[in-house]
């Protein structure tokens, strides 16, 4: 049921005829109440699509009754028509539910600067409106897929309370979020404030250490909707708990179904003076394109490792720097230590350690290596 799994939500997803192929392209996911408190966060990019301007007036004042979201069409660069068709999708949820559209939060995903057609929006709507059921959470997880493979959900329980989730998300993959739409519901009774709260610390430790290929979005969206139907109040901290659960299995959800990828990388780095720090040690490897592809061929080449994280401005000496792969220690002190031909990279997952040595703090980001399979995807995904 996913994001109808808390109580108070319906959803549906439909195929409206955006894509080309027929497959479901349009969701609408509900709250009934009787709280309709949320939050969301949004892509850091300056380059936002217009859902993405339309979006961030509607969570002003933490009310959200309705989320709609499309796949086969971006609606970015489109023009002050894009924004139209945005402005006319909302008010067609706002009208068949009996609500405001400036409660009504729009996601859209899929190639740019293609102009949405505004009339098959606004019907597909209506019709998703329709069939909205408390069942309807399966479809609507794969009515807002573009190139994934598998629709990623996620349901938390706590003590009475619930969080239910989707995602999307194959590629471009890098933090500020990522190409991601992400709708997460709970039947907890917790007002806006505070889920804005938990949702930036969620998203601080999960979706924005998702680091595939180092590319923003510009329709990147996590949504955060409450109902309160489960009567209970629980501690803000029980509950960002939770939610960091919740969102850090849609993240690996999301690594694990990168365009083209044979290897999901998690980087853990340790030892690092501050967090900050060690966020931007495991990101310069992640970013490493010698690196991903070392790991694409099976090569635990660790001196690529050392010299990504020399081009930080973190404080450590690179000359004691440790570097394990896999459980195995290649590098000690910035000099060999056991073997290569002791790592085993042949293993879909596999782990990076980097022991810097100067402190306490540590954090862990995740990636996937860089293959043909990525390459060809993104050179024909226009066409």
């Amino acid at each position: 049921m996913t994001v109808t799994a808390p109580a108070g939500f319906d959803a549906a997803g439909i195929a409206a005829g955006i894509k080309r192929t027929g497959a479901l392209d349009l969701a609408v996911v509900v709250n009934r109440g009787p709280s309709q408190a949320g939050a969301a966060v949004f892509t850091s990019n300056r380059a936002m699509a217009n859902p993405i301007i339309w979006s961030k007036q509607v969570i002003l004042d933490g009310v959200v009754t309705a989320v709609v979201l499309n796949s086969g069409g971006a609606n970015c660069f489109t023009g002050p028509e894009g924004f139209q068709v945005t402005h006319r999708t909302a008010e067609a949820a706002a009208s068949a539910l009996g609500a405001s559209a400036g409660d009504v939060l729009v996601c859209s995903t899929g190639l740019i600067g293609d102009q949405l057609d505004g009339e098959i929006l606004e019907e597909g709507v209506l019709s998703a409106v329709n069939r909205l059921s408390a069942g309807g959470g399966e479809d609507a997880a794969r009515a807002i897929m573009t190139t994934d493979s598998v629709p990623k959900t996620v349901i938390v329980d706590g003590a009475g309370w619930r969080i239910g989730g989707m995602a999307k998300g194959a590629g471009m993959l890098a933090p500020g979020l990522a190409t991601m739409l992400v709708v997460l519901t709970t039947d907890a009774d917790l007002a806006a404030g505070e889920l804005d709260g938990a949702l930036r610390e969620a998203t601080r430790l999960t979706f924005d250490r998702l680091d595939s290929d180092g590319c923003m979005s510009t329709n990147d969206q996590v949504t955060l909707l409450a109902s309160g139907a489960s009567g209970v109040r629980p501690p803000i901290e029980e509950f960002t708990e939770a939610l960091v659960r919740a969102c850090d299995e849609l993240a690996a959800k999301l690594q694990a179904d990168a365009e083209g990828a044979s290897h999901e990388i998690t980087i853990e780095v340790v030892g690092a003076v501050s967090e900050s720090d060690a966020v931007e040690v495991g990101r310069s490897v992640a970013r490493n394109n010698l690196f991903k592809a070392a790991i694409f061929g099976n090569d635990p080449n660790w001196g690529r490792v050392l010299a990504a994280i020399g081009t930080t401005a973190a404080e450590f000496d690179p000359y004691l720097v440790d570097v394990s792969m896999n459980g195995v220690r290649v590098c000690h002190a910035g000099r060999p230590d056991r073997p290569r031909e002791e790592v085993d990279l042949t293993p879909r997952a596999t782990t990076v350690r980097i022991e810097l040595h100067a402190g306490e703090a540590s954090a862990t980001i995740r990636t996937n290596d860089l293959t043909h399979d990525y390459v060809h995807e993104n050179s024909a995904y226009a066409s």
